[in-house]
């Protein structure tokens, strides 16, 4: 091999190394794609969570809060609150509970506002929560409490 770089090894070397990383982008891509529905918990989506994500959203929740790490990181992370929180027995109890005596009052405290949800908006959020936490995050929030 001779000792200078040349114009056509570098042209090589660019097109080479160009094609062989689109290659790879697009196995993963593939890779993606096909696993992709066993991941997003997509069958279970009903109309109570499709509610219930209307109502985070016209609400801002994703203001303060997290939902599998996207949003602002000024209060929980809410991706695993349903497990947190009671689970399939005590988490609908509870989500009403924590809903009515908002704001805390805490001094040294921010507060979550009082949004006065009915509580068919309360029971559809819950759903949502429920349903975003069946979703295989690989493990995401790191921590129980988010």
């Amino acid at each position: 091999m001779s000792e200078t770089f040349t114009k056509g090894m570098a042209r090589n070397i660019y097109f080479g190394g160009s094609i062989f990383f689109f290659l790879i982008f697009l196995a993963l891509t593939y890779h993606t794609e096909q696993t992709f529905p066993e991941r997003s918990n997509e069958a279970q989506l009903t109309e109570s969570v499709i509610r219930g994500k209307t109502v985070w959203e016209q609400n801002n929740c994703i203001g303060c809060h997290t939902l599998l790490g996207e949003g602002a990181y000024f209060a929980p992370e809410l991706g695993n609150v349903f497990q947190r929180r009671g689970g399939e027995a005590g988490f609908k109890p509870f989500l009403h509970a924590w809903m009515k005596m908002q704001p805390l009052g805490v001094p040294g405290r921010r507060a979550m506002p009082q949004f006065k949800l009915s509580e068919q908006e309360v029971d559809d959020i819950a759903e949502f929560l429920k349903w975003s936490s069946n979703i295989n995050t690989n493990g995401w929030p790191p921590n129980k409490e988010g």
